[in-house]
């Protein structure tokens, strides 16, 4: 091989190796590109395995977000009605309509129901007319006084001309004075006669019975065709009342406290009432009275508690508890909102402008979209308007860390 061939040779070679490198250093690169994703693969895998450190809330209605105050003494009892009537016509009859039905709100002086009048209605109109026969027969006897006395005086006349007997005299006087008894008599018996006027009308009024007093008609207790009576009579066939009628703004609730006890109990108290038909809802209430005397069988002294609000949940014969505050404590209001829900701002995260929570369902977590209403009162907590319900737990830290379907862990 000649000089110029061995030049080439070499030449070709340390091409070569010269375009070999490139490809060992992108062999290399891609090895290390590899390692570093299955390093980072693995991290991210630890990562979503482990579980991450959480606090949590609870949504809530309103009124469950009212901070407890302390109890001194708790009881129990009824809703009670301190206006309360069972409506009865103040006549026995026979009941023609019965315009009243059980929850019915009425007002004093309206109409409830009405009796059988025919027969009044009769002896009424018989009591007039002998009203009137009374009256005419007074005037009557009006007419023969004046006539009397024109006889008495033509008599008197007669006499001092000595035309006249005195006997004549002393009689015309006699009828004058036997004429005035008899009017008067007349007077009496058109009085009696007025009397009995207005008997058969207050009769006839009896006969439509009214409402004593506003109220809310509980119990409808006889129907048309039904005798009534004002007292009860034998057989049972007799109703003695119509209807029943409770004044709801009178209700109150009475508690029997334990003699032992008692000392803890003021007027003017505050406490807290939750009737059994809505245990979640705090019913401010204060202390009205103390009953002053003890039931020697039970050894309890009753209570009565005023209600500081209104509301057409709370009906007579409810059972309800009661708790007794410290005294000086105020009442425990509810909020007018008392049925809003309400979550924690800690709770809450914006994800593209939009608000998020995440719900705790075993030991992962379920991403949800939220609607949130600012509430004025209270600068700690948001009012759910949707996506989420009563009872539900979401996380309230570390929502940074969080992803849907992530697994958490509640700190001690």
């Amino acid at each position: 091989m000649n000089r110029s061939e061995l030049l080439d040779q070499l030449t070709i070679e340390e091409n070569q190796r010269v375009g070999a490198m490139p490809r060992y250093v992108i062999w290399l690169f891609i090895a290390a590109l590899a390692t570093l994703a299955g390093i980072a693969g693995w991290f991210i895998l630890k990562e979503k395995g482990q579980a991450i450190p959480v606090d949590l809330a609870t949504i809530t209605h309103a009124h469950n977000s009212t901070a407890q105050q302390h109890s001194v003494l708790d009881a129990s009892g009824y809703v009670v009605a301190r206006q309360k009537a069972t409506v009865s016509a103040e006549i026995t009859g026979k009941l023609v309509a019965v315009l009243v039905e059980e929850g019915m709100s009425i007002d004093e002086g309206q109409v409830l129901a009405r009796l059988d009048d025919s027969l009044i209605v009769s002896e009424l109109a018989l009591a007039r007319a002998q009203f009137a026969v009374t009256q005419q027969a007074l005037a009557e006897k009006q007419i023969e006084l004046k006539e009397s006395e024109r006889e008495l005086q033509r008599i008197r006349s007669l006499v001092e001309r000595s035309l006249a007997s005195t006997k004549s005299l002393d009689d015309a006087i006699t009828a004058y004075d036997l004429r005035q008894a008899a009017i008067k008599e007349q007077r009496l018996q058109i009085n009696i006669v007025r009397e009995n006027v207005q008997l058969q009308q207050k009769r006839l009024d009896d006969t439509v019975i009214r409402a004593p007093f506003s109220g809310v008609v509980v119990a409808k207790n006889a129907q048309i065709g039904e005798i009534v009576s004002p007292i009860s009579a034998g057989g049972g066939f007799t109703r003695t009342g119509i209807c029943t009628i409770v004044d709801m703004n009178s209700l109150e609730i009475e508690v029997d406290v334990n003699e032992a006890y008692i000392q803890r109990v003021s007027p003017k108290q505050s406490a807290t009432a939750r009737l059994d038909a809505y245990p979640d809802w705090e019913i401010p209430v204060e202390v009205k009275a103390i009953v002053p005397t003890a039931d020697r069988q039970k050894a309890t002294v009753k209570v009565r508690l005023a209600f500081l609000e209104r509301d057409s949940r709370v009906l007579p014969d409810m059972g309800i508890d009661v708790s007794f505050l410290e005294a000086g404590s105020p009442p425990v209001a509810a909020p007018a909102d008392a049925a809003a829900l309400l979550i924690p701002k800690s709770a809450v995260r914006y994800e593209e402008d939009k608000a998020v929570a995440y719900v705790l369902i075993d030991d992962q977590v379920s991403k949800r979209e939220i609607n949130l209403k600012v509430r004025a009162q209270n600068a700690d907590v948001y009012e759910v308007i949707s996506g989420l319900t009563a009872g539900d737990v979401v996380v309230a830290s570390n929502l940074d860390k969080l992803t849907n379907g992530a697994k958490v862990r509640v700190r001690k």
